[in-house]
């Protein structure tokens, strides 16, 4: 990945941050321990005038990896 595009997925995640600080409070809580195999996650969309969509996952130790992948990707682009 080149610096141009490092620094506007950096900015793009700065503005995330700003617009949902709820949304990334909730994340890093999570996130403050590590996750286990076996966990449920579940996810609600619910676009307006249409009935929610629900999914869930249970969490395996090939998503545990791919995880650890993202945070140390995450680390790299500070």
């Amino acid at each position: 990945m080149n610096a141009a595009s490092i620094l506007k997925l950096m900015s793009a995640k700065a503005q995330f941050e700003r617009n949902h600080p709820k949304f990334m409070a909730f994340v890093k809580a999570v996130m403050s321990r590590p996750m286990e195999e076996g966990t449920v996650m579940e996810v609600t969309v619910t676009r307006p005038g249409e009935e929610p969509l629900t999914a869930n996952i249970k969490v395996q130790q090939s998503d545990l990896d791919l995880l650890a992948e993202l945070k140390e990707l995450s680390g790299e682009m500070r």
